[in-house]
């Protein structure tokens, strides 16, 4: 079940993330940054309201919002996006849309972990999070 994502989850392996940031046209010093970076991501429920708070030395967001409706997005590396999450059997799949590109990031728990597997055209990252 989707539930299983609710907790809060730190980043502990990231797998080609630098090569999908820069398919996102995401500059030199961000990506270094970004490399570093080892956010902590919390995803909570309240009713039918999902909220994700990504927190990290670098930037903290927070969006929340109802599978299936678009909602606005500011991401971290500045993009303003139209996204909408929607709830695949136990998989939270988050699209962003923004200057007719579009990403993906499909969230699940896999052998106790959380595995975010982000794809842009045929750029595909997986980073991985176990509980805090």
């Amino acid at each position: 079940m989707v539930e299983a994502l609710c907790a809060t989850w730190k980043l502990t392996d990231s797998e080609n993330f630098d090569e999908y940031m820069k398919a996102l046209g995401i500059d030199f010093a961000t990506r270094k940054i970004g490399m570093v970076t080892k956010p902590t991501i919390t995803i909570s429920k309240d009713g039918d309201t999902f909220t994700i708070k990504t927190e990290s030395t670098f930037k903290n967001t927070e969006i929340s919002f109802k599978p299936g409706e678009d909602f606005d997005e500011h991401t971290p590396d500045n993009r303003n996006c139209k996204s909408t999450v929607t709830v695949d059997g136990d998989k939270l799949v988050h699209v962003q849309k923004w200057d007719d590109k579009q990403t993906t990031f499909t969230r699940e728990v896999q052998d106790g972990k959380m595995v975010m597997t982000l794809t842009i055209g045929d750029v595909v990252a997986v980073r991985t999070y176990e509980k805090a």
